[in-house]
């Protein structure tokens, strides 16, 4: 209904007066007596609801009531007709069954108006000066301002009719736009169910346009209101949206869905809500921004083990693989990150992504030398596939990516140094690669010093070892004057940070074989009285690499003797 162009105190007086008439009419009826007995308890709610209404000073300011009053008042006169046919004896036009109708649909506005005034009540918008017009509150407005903004917002999303509603929701946007700390409190504060009911709102395309984008901006903002979506139900919607919504409907509606399905308690809900497959034909043909927040979804909940393997049922992998081939930069780096997860979980999915050609997907990844975020997920995912014996074989033929691991441990970030030197470690690589990647040893004993993250250094010093067995790359070692003295250094039983068995077991390949002249720097070094404590302390292949150590030093001081 139009707004009137009466005064509201006008039309106030005329819904006093109706409903007086109508309640005493409701006195005398004859007819469907049991119904007006619900009726007289609204009625009399509505009277209540009105008194306030009346002292509250700022009411007729409100613009959601020159709609709301005419409203209401046209209902009651419609009541109050009724109430006359049911107090004569006379016949029903058009029979009992169609008087019932017109009765319950009546009822049934009437109920509306309770709830709309309701709210307009409990808001507490009544009592403020300004009521009139939605201002945003501005940078040096107080908690307080902005929650009464919030209720007023909503008040008027709810109760007002299309352009109120389009008009609610653009202030919504601009306050979770322009502040997005104001999300917990929106959330807090505002009817999120009744938002989230909008995204049905089908035949008005624009509000349920405003409406996913509010929801994708408070999903998206912190775990607060991210959780409060869910509760809400939002989840059911959003995947609504992005099976069947239009292209920027889907692209928000992904936004959400990845940032809810972020906490991992949510993660069964996807499939409780058939989402597996909806999220799988996103990541196939959506848009850029739709594939690379669905595939962001998938790897939220690929290590839940229910929906893992509704995953693979669905065709999950080569889907993802044909992202980290072709998807965004964005894209690649959740791809990758999915198939890392599912590649840890087992043979099935390592075999799944093997026979869709996903190591190849993954070795040309990483030649284009992706961000160390993708880097990272890339090496988590080979080293999982590498416990393959045809796998492994064919990550250690490639000089390619065996020169790339030799860069990560030089200049990557912590975890993928870790993940390269654990895969040299493992790899059967050539003597010529070996030789090639010479140069990241330096590097491999720096790590070594680090106690964290837990298992860096057995990996740093491993990678060394599985690298001494070149005697080219002993010498580099030895050369390496810093490096040196810090090995030594880790030998010291008073250097704590590191168990003793990872230097003494690059001792140890030092000094095997062609030592090419490791011993004598060790022993400058004074390497030796390292090793005897270590020996006395028994100490895993201390012994072993004091003999050899030692056994150089008596040659030369037998030598030095038979010569004097």
């Amino acid at each position: 209904m139009q707004p009137t162009t009466e005064p509201p105190q006008t039309i106030l007086d005329l819904v006093t007066d109706v409903l007086s008439l109508l309640l005493l009419s409701t006195i005398t009826v004859q007819s469907f007596v049991g119904r007006w007995q619900v009726l007289r308890t609204k009625l009399t709610s509505l009277q209540s609801s009105l008194t306030c209404l009346s002292e509250s000073p700022l009411w007729s300011q409100n613009p959601l009531l020159h709609t709301l009053l005419p409203s209401l008042l046209s209902t009651l006169q419609r009541l109050l007709s009724l109430s006359h046919q049911c107090s004569s004896t006379s016949s029903f036009p058009g029979g009992k069954l169609l008087f019932q109708s017109d009765l319950d649909i009546a009822s049934s506005s009437l109920s509306n108006h309770l709830h709309d005034l309701d709210l307009l009540l409990r808001s507490g918008v009544l009592h403020q000066s300004n009521a009139i017009i939605l201002s945003h509150p501005g940078p040096g407005s107080g908690k307080e301002d902005l929650v009464f903004f919030i209720h007023d917002l909503f008040t008027r999303l709810q109760v007002g009719g299309v352009e109120f509603k389009r008009k609610a929701l653009e202030s919504l946007l601009q306050i979770l736009n322009t502040d997005r700390k104001s999300a917990s409190l929106v959330a807090k504060e505002g009817n999120v169910g009744y938002l989230i009911s909008l995204l049905d709102f089908t035949n008005q395309p624009l509000i349920r346009e405003q409406a996913i984008s509010a929801v994708s901006i408070l999903a998206a903002s912190n775990d607060e209101s991210r959780n409060i979506i869910f509760e809400e139900g939002g989840l059911g919607h959003l995947l609504r949206i992005l099976e069947t919504g239009s292209m920027p409907l889907k692209e928000k509606a992904a936004i959400a869905i990845e940032a809810i399905t972020g906490d991992p308690d949510n993660g069964w809900a996807i499939s409780a809500y058939g989402g597996v497959s909806v999220l799988i034909e996103a990541c196939r043909c959506g848009s850029q921004v739709t594939q690379t927040h669905a595939v962001g979804a998938i790897r939220n909940v690929a290590g839940v083990e229910d929906i893992k393997m509704a995953l693979a049922e669905e065709g999950v992998v080569p889907v993802i693989i044909h992202l980290i081939v072709s998807g965004s930069s964005a894209a690649q780096e959740k791809a990758a990150d999915c198939i890392a997860i599912l590649a840890s979980s087992g043979g099935y999915f390592r075999d799944l992504i093997i026979q869709e050609k996903g190591l190849q997907g993954l070795m040309h990844l990483i030649q284009d030398l992706p961000g160390s975020d993708t880097i990272e997920h890339v090496l988590r995912a080979l080293s999982s596939l590498s416990v393959s014996d045809s796998t492994a074989q064919i990550l250690s033929s490639s000089t390619a990516l065996i020169t790339h691991l030799g860069e990560f441990i030089k200049h990557g970030n912590v975890t993928s140094q870790q993940i390269s030197a654990s895969l040299l470690a493992n790899l059967s690589i050539s003597d010529r690669n070996k030789r090639a990647i010479a140069s990241c040893m330096g590097s491999l004993v720096k790590l070594m010093e680090s106690p964290k993250p837990v298992g860096l250094q057995e990996a740093g010093a491993l990678a060394l070892v599985s690298l001494l067995t070149v005697r080219w790359n002993k010498k580099e070692l030895a050369r390496d004057e810093k490096s040196l003295m810090k090995l030594v250094q880790m030998l010291d039983p008073k250097y704590e940070l590191i168990d003793k068995e990872f230097p003494v077991m690059l001792v140890n390949s030092l000094l095997s074989g062609r030592s090419g002249g490791c011993r004598k720097r060790l022993l400058d070094a004074g390497a030796c009285q390292h090793l005897q404590k270590l020996a006395e302390m028994e100490v895993a292949g201390a012994k072993k690499a004091l003999q050899r150590l030692s056994g150089i030093s008596l040659k030369s001081m037998f030598s030095r003797t038979w010569r004097e």
